[in-house]
C-alpha cells in the first residue's frame, strides 16, 4: 500500500472529523447560538453535519480500499510463486476468507471488495481520489467500477474524466457524479458507456439478445419474484402497457395501489384468466382483453422476439435513422439502444413510438412529431425531451408519467411557455403545492432546480446531448459545392 496515499487519506478524514465535531456541538446545543433564531441555527447545523458525515463515510471507504488492496499486495509479496493454477486459486481463497472474517461479511462480499479495491487503485485513480476527498460516495465508486468493466484503460479514463473532471471539455454538463444519487449516476454512466464503448452496441446487443430469459425466485411469506431479461424495446413496451392498463383501473371504488394493480394486471395476462376467479381478477380480465388483442394486432417479430406497439419516445440521430451510421438511439426511460432497433420500430409502423430527430451539430432535438395519445401537444413532448424525467433531484420517474406544471402560476402572471414549465411526477408536484419546496427558473434547454424550505438550492439534472457522428460521405458532399465555387473564382 502506498504510504503517501494512506497519509493523505488520514489527514483528509481528520479534517472532516474535526469539522463534524463542531457541527455536532452546534446541533446538540442550541443555547449557545449567537444567531437570532437558535432553532433555525440548530436545523442548519444538523443538515451541515449530515453532509460532513457523508464525506467522512466516503473517506473511510477510501481508507478501506487502500487497506484491502494493501493486505492483498503484502500477502502476494511474502508468498513464493505458486507452483500450479490450483495453488494460485487456493491462495486467493485464503485472502478472501481472511478479509471476510475480519469484516464479518460473506466471502462473496469480501471478494467483491478486493476486486473493486484492485480496480480503484490501478485503473481508476480519479475515482479513488474523489472517494478519498469525500466528493463521491462508496456507492458512486462501485458504479464507476461496474460501468468501466470491459472498457480498455483509455475508455475507463475517459469515463472517469467525463464525470469527475468538471473542467474537461465535453464533460458532464451540470451532472458531476457527486451531485447525482447513485442510481441516477449509474444511468448516466451507463448511457455514456453505451455511446463510447469500443465494441459497437449492435454487436453487444446481438450477443445479449441470445441471453433473454425469465427467472423465478422464491421469497418470504409465501411470495416469489418473476423477472424477465428482454430486449429494451420489448420490455419498455410491456411496462408501458401494464402501467396504462393499471391506471385505467384506478378510481374511487378501487382500493389497490398502482403498484398492486400492475402486478395483478400482469398476472391476469400471463395466466390468461377468463374471469372465473375473484371479482377483482375478473375486472382485470375484462379491462385488458382488448389491450392484449391490440398488442397482438400491432406486434411484429424479429428473430422470434415481439416488437410491441408502445407509447415510448425514441431519439434517433438523423444519420443513424438514414442507415449511414450505427450510433445508438435513445429509448425514453431506458437509455441507449441499437440504431437497428430504432429503425425497425419506425419501419414496422409502431406509430405510438414517437420519432425524434437530433441536430447533427450538437445533438439537440431537431424535430418532434405532433401525434400523441397520452401527451398530445408538441410542447409537452418538448418538455419530455428537455427533462427526460421528473426534475426533482434524485427522482427516477421518467417523463411519460409526469405532469406539466407552471413554475410561476398562471394567476400570478406566468406564461405557458417552455421556460415557465416543469414536469414533476405526481409526488413532487404535490410536494411543490403543499410544502415550502419551490422550483426555480427553467430555460428552453435547462429544467428547473429546486429550493428547499431551509433555503438550500439543489440543481436538477440536464440531458447530456452529444452531437452525432457525421459520415465521411456526408462531409464530402457538404464540402464539394464550396470547392467548386472556389475553383470558379
Amino acid at each position: 500500500m502506498e504510504s503517501r496515499a494512506a497519509k493523505e487519506s488520514l489527514e483528509a478524514f481528520g479534517a472532516t472529523f474535526a469539522a463534524l465535531a463542531v457541527l455536532v456541538r452546534r446541533a446538540t446545543d442550541s443555547s449557545g447560538s449567537a444567531g437570532t433564531d437558535p432553532l433555525r441555527d440548530q436545523a442548519d447545523a444538523c443538515l451541515d453535519g449530515l453532509g460532513a458525515v457523508a464525506r467522512a463515510e466516503a473517506q473511510l471507504a477510501g481508507l478501506k480500499v487502500l487497506l484491502a488492496r494493501g493486505f492483498e499486495q503484502a500477502t502476494q509479496a511474502v508468498a513464493p510463486p505458486p507452483a500450479s493454477p490450483q495453488e494460485h486459486t487456493a491462495r486467493e481463497m485464503a485472502v478472501v476468507a481472511e478479509v471476510a472474517c475480519v469484516l464479518t461479511v460473506s466471502e462473496r462480499s469480501a471478494s467483491a471488495l478486493l476486486a473493486q479495491s484492485r480496480e480503484l487503485t490501478t485503473t481508476l485513480p480519479r475515482t479513488l481520489a474523489a472517494l478519498q476527498d469525500g466528493s463521491i460516495s462508496w456507492q458512486h465508486a462501485r458504479v464507476m467500477v461496474d460501468e468501466t468493466t470491459s472498457l480498455d484503460p483509455a475508455g475507463a479514463a475517459a469515463l472517469e474524466a467525463h464525470f469527475l473532471d468538471p473542467e474537461k471539455l465535453g464533460g458532464a454538463r451540470s451532472c458531476p457524479a457527486g451531485e447525482l444519487v447513485p442510481s441516477r449516476f449509474r444511468a448516466k454512466a451507463r448511457t455514456w458507456r453505451e455511446r463510447h464503448h469500443p465494441v459497437s452496441i449492435e454487436k453487444r446487443h446481438s450477443k445479449g439478445i441470445l441471453d433473454r430469459r425469465v427467472e423465478y425466485a422464491p421469497d418470504r411469506d409465501g411470495m416469489a419474484w418473476l423477472s424477465a431479461y428482454l430486449p429494451a424495446d420489448t420490455a419498455a413496451g410491456i411496462w408501458d402497457r401494464t402501467t396504462t392498463a393499471a391506471r385505467a383501473l384506478q378510481g374511487p371504488d378501487e382500493g389497490r395501489t398502482l403498484t398492486q394493480l400492475r402486478a395483478d394486471t400482469v398476472a391476469a395476462w400471463l395466466l390468461e384468466d377468463t374471469g372465473t376467479g375473484t371479482g377483482n381478477t375478473a375486472t382485470i380480465t375484462g379491462s385488458t382483453t382488448a389491450t392484449t388483442g391490440a398488442m397482438a394486432a400491432g406486434t411484429t417479430t424479429t428473430g422470434g422476439v415481439p416488437s410491441p406497439k408502445a407509447q415510448v419516445l425514441i431519439t434517433v440521430p438523423v444519420f443513424a435513422l438514414m442507415g449511414l451510421t450505427d450510433e445508438p438511439a435513445t429509448l425514453d426511460g431506458y437509455g441507449p439502444i441499437p440504431a437497428s432497433m430504432a429503425r425497425r420500430l419506425v419501419a414496422d409502423g409502431a406509430d405510438s413510438f414517437h420519432r425524434v430527430l437530433t441536430d447533427p451539430r450538437d445533438g439537440a432535438p431537431l424535430e418532434i412529431g405532433r401525434t400523441s395519445y397520452r401527451i398530445p401537444t408538441a410542447m409537452r413532448q418538448w418538455l419530455r425531451m428537455r427533462d427526460g424525467k421528473c426534475p426533482f433531484p434524485g427522482c427516477n420517474n421518467h417523463s411519460l408519467d409526469n405532469e406539466a406544471d407552471h413554475l410561476l402560476a398562471w394567476h400570478k402572471g406566468g406564461t405557458t411557455g417552455i421556460s415557465n414549465l416543469g414536469q414533476p411526477c405526481r409526488k413532487h408536484h404535490k410536494l411543490r403545492h403543499t410544502t415550502a419546496w419551490k422550483p426555480t427558473q427553467a430555460t428552453k434547454n435547462k429544467p428547473p432546480g429546486w429550493t428547499s424550505p431551509t433555503g438550500r438550492h439543489y440543481q436538477s439534472e440536464q440531458q447530456n446531448w452529444e452531437p452525432p457522428h457525421c459520415p465521411q460521405q456526408v462531409l464530402a458532399s457538404a464540402t464539394r459545392p464550396a470547392l467548386v465555387e472556389q475553383s470558379e473564382h
